[in-house]
């Protein structure tokens, strides 16, 4: 079973409670990721429209799939 969830943290620390389903489970994996906000993911899109290893990225992409719209699947 996988859980999904947002934790606050407080004083660099996280409490995490255990779903019924997991009760006799000996471990479980934890992994931590940073979140960020809108407005800084947004940020971060911003930046990329301007840095040019990323539209070189795209202009690749794009030149592999073009003329796909054109197949007929």
């Amino acid at each position: 079973m996988k859980v999904t969830q947002v934790y606050e943290v407080s004083n660099n620390q996280i409490v995490i409670l255990l779903p019924d389903s997991f009760k006799n489970q000996k471990s479980v994996r934890v992994t931590l990721e940073n979140t960020m906000s809108r407005k800084e993911k947004l940020s971060l899109l911003r930046s990329a429209s301007n840095d040019p290893m990323f539209l070189a990225d795209i202009q690749s992409v794009q030149s592999d799939f073009e003329g796909v719209e054109f197949e007929n699947l």
